[in-house]
């Protein structure tokens, strides 16, 4: 099976990481890429393939990437149109429709995956989405592909994408925001910099874990560190004074109503 990543940007290298640690091999793996120094860069840090011509790097290849951004996946796939040759097409740009992308392509074995920058630790999250025409061995390699960078689960309906942007997609920025705001409290009351970071990013990284591990749903979690009248009963109260949860749920629904605008804006014509 050989992978052919279109685009050597942040993703792109998280998944040839991922891939290239979990037993897929070097000669496996090519990337088309027109920056030079990246190209140079994904040679010497993985030792795959790198190419600045489409057609040359994804010869031979059983199945495509696409690691662009959004707005450069038309001219892409515009290009591949005439190139493939029953591959399995794999879109990670966010909001883009596998309809547009199959008319764009004139492929229907397309999965569209929405995987989150944790990837680039192997802690991401990933959701995926299969058009019909796409075979039970080509899901799986889908799979194997997304799950070299963490967790990954298939949607039934194609629409849920816009809502795993918001939560996933997106959701690392919101709890960097909030780390962010934590560092920033530590500092306000008086703590060195870099205790204030340390405190929040621990914080942090402990409750995700505890929460994960846990048999307990998160506000039951939340009830069990907070007594009555005491310290995190006072903070989260101010909390739901200012309607933060609210907030964060209203943040989330926009991060996914701007996916599905992208793709009505950028799968036109």
């Amino acid at each position: 099976m050989n992978i052919c990543f279109i685009g050597g940007g942040n993703m792109a290298t998280a998944l040839i990481g991922g891939m290239l640690g979990k037993g897929f091999s070097a000669a496996q793996i090519s990337v088309v890429e027109i920056n030079a120094e990246n190209r140079d860069r994904l040679g010497r840090d993985f030792s795959v393939h790198a190419f600045a011509d489409i057609a040359e790097g994804i010869a031979g290849s059983h199945i495509i990437v696409f690691a662009v951004k959004p707005q450069q996946l038309r001219e892409a796939a515009q290009q591949l149109s005439v190139l493939l040759s029953g591959q399995l097409l794999i879109s990670i740009a966010a909001g883009i429709l596998a309809e547009d992308l199959a008319r764009w392509s004139n492929s229907r074995a397309i999965v569209r995956a929405m995987p989150n920058t944790p990837a680039l630790i192997q802690s991401g999250m990933t959701g995926l989405y299969a058009m019909p025409a796409v075979t039970a061995a080509q899901r799986e390699q889908a799979q194997n592909i997304l799950s070299a960078v963490g967790e990954t689960l298939w949607l039934q309906s194609e629409a849920m994408l816009d809502a795993v942007t918001g939560i996933s997609g997106s959701g690392p920025a919101y709890f960097f925001y909030f780390i962010e705001a934590l560092e920033q409290a530590g500092k306000e009351l008086g703590l060195p910099v870099q205790t204030a970071r340390k405190l929040a990013l621990e914080t942090a990284f402990g409750a995700a874990r505890l929460a994960r591990e846990s048999t307990e749903d998160p506000a039951t979690l939340r009830a069990r560190v907070t007594s009555k009248n005491g310290t995190t009963e006072r903070a989260l109260l101010s909390m739901e004074a200012n309607q933060v949860k609210q907030h964060i749920i209203t943040a989330a629904k926009a991060a996914a109503t701007r996916s599905r605008e992208m793709g009505e804006e950028l799968g036109k014509a």
